[in-house]
């Protein structure tokens, strides 16, 4: 089975080759299949004896051949057999500066600096723990959401301590609800626990103090009473808890790392650091290994939807991607994104470079697939992972009312200040 690799190298270059926009055949292609998609019936249950599903796997091959113009392989029934172990490149000895991207980073929402993925949690506690000199209730809200990992405790302890701060607010004057026991069974196990919450108790106005037990002579217990100078401004604790309420973990953002370069014939090669990839580069090569050999092994007993299955479950393994964009002027845009944000946030990006940036334009993805801003759907989801050359052009029917009116687009697409910083892609 190994002697069809060199055909599968053979067919490789072919992979490489700079696109020139879509042809009038591919658009009318894309939106074939776009109207395919949107009439798309639930599928009855496949076939379930090996003899039906390998008849079936030799249609869908046959015919997937004859779109592809690939021959059929001598000797066989089917054509040569796709390759579906996507080539993840692992990590590279070179010097990372001669990548078009060198690793992943993130920015911290509180400082602005840019961050390495092993830095980020780290720089984010200091940041908060910073945040106590300036903000100590800000700080200390900050730390419980960003702190605590289980969501579902950090929930319970802030609408238990809401509670607290209602019955405050609900009844002033009584005593009791001004002293809440350290060791009362419910405040141990649903506030102390967690970090931050003795920050924050102490922030709003409480304070420890030992107080002698009822009937109980010599015996103390440590409370969280509320000061003076607190139940002075009841309007503070209210204003405490919304904050406290609408607290969320603070998380440092990734950074697309926006590049422009001029036209390359290299735009549709990537070669990504091991950053990219969920998995290590041993453990990657080896899966590769595997899937390879399982692929030729058994394809002849799997449909076209078992093999788009299995590819989309693959698709999971990366957790970022980079995608380039190339203008019509031949120039490409490129930023880095999570593998699971929706198209939207692609869209986004674009628009936010371009200088006329309320014009609508099209995406077109490798074969002429047409991407839809409006649709609910992950990157990972369209196989845009863990890299993709899209191709951008205007919207045709909009261009045309621009020229009608006897006007014309702006031969600059891109925003001044971006072409400034253009490169050399290599």
């Amino acid at each position: 089975m190994r002697e069809k690799a060199p055909k599968e190298k053979a067919r490789q270059p072919a992979l490489h080759q700079r696109r020139q926009g879509p042809t009038d055949e591919a658009q009318m292609a894309a939106a074939a299949a776009l109207a395919r998609l949107e009439q798309k019936q639930p599928r009855a249950r496949g076939p379930t004896s090996q003899d039906s599903i390998r008849n079936q796997v030799r249609k869908e091959l046959e015919a997937e051949a004859t779109v592809r113009g690939s021959p059929v392989a001598p000797g066989t029934n089917e054509p040569r057999l796709r390759h579906f172990c996507p080539q993840v490149p692992g990590p590279k000895e070179e010097d990372s500066t001669q990548l078009p991207v060198s690793g992943v980073y993130f920015t911290c929402p509180l400082t602005g600096a840019t961050l390495r993925r092993d830095q980020r949690d780290t720089h984010i506690k200091e940041a908060i723990l910073l945040h106590f000199s300036t903000n100590p209730v800000a700080a200390s809200i900050m730390k419980i959401h960003t702190f605590n990992r289980d969501q579902d405790k950090v929930k319970l302890a802030v609408d238990t301590i809401a509670k607290y701060l209602d019955n405050i607010h609900l009844h002033p004057e009584e005593e009791k609800y001004q002293r809440i026991k350290l060791h009362n069974k419910v405040f141990q196990e649903r506030i102390t626990c967690l970090e931050g919450t003795q920050e924050f108790f102490e922030a709003i106005g409480f304070q420890k103090m030992l107080l002698p037990v009822p009937d109980q002579e010599g015996a103390e217990e440590e409370f969280y009473v509320l000061s003076e100078a607190a139940r002075a401004q009841p309007q503070n604790l209210v204003q405490h808890r919304e904050q406290l309420l609408a607290g969320e973990p603070v998380r440092a953002q990734l950074d697309r790392q926006l590049r422009v370069f001029r036209p390359s014939p290299l735009a549709s090669h990537f070669n990504l650091p091991g950053d990219f990839f969920s998995l290590t580069a041993e453990e990657l090569k080896r899966e590769q290994r595997l899937r390879a050999d399982a692929v030729e092994r058994l394809s002849v007993l799997r449909t076209k939807a078992m093999r788009e299955k299995e590819e989309q479950r693959d698709l999971r393994k990366y957790n970022y991607t980079v995608l380039r964009v190339r203008l019509p002027d031949g120039c490409l845009l490129q930023g880095t994104f999570y593998a699971r944000e929706r198209l939207s946030a692609l869209y986004e990006f674009i628009r936010g470079a371009l200088q006329s940036d309320w014009l609508p334009f099209e995406l077109l993805a490798s074969g002429g697939q047409k991407l839809v801003e409006d649709e609910n759907v992950a990157l990972n989801e369209c196989g845009l992972v863990p890299s993709a050359l899209l191709t951008f052009s205007w919207d045709a029917a909009v261009v045309e009312d621009i020229r009608a009116a006897g006007a014309e687009l702006d031969s600059s697409i891109l925003k001044p200040e971006l072409l400034e910083a253009i490169e050399q892609l290599s």
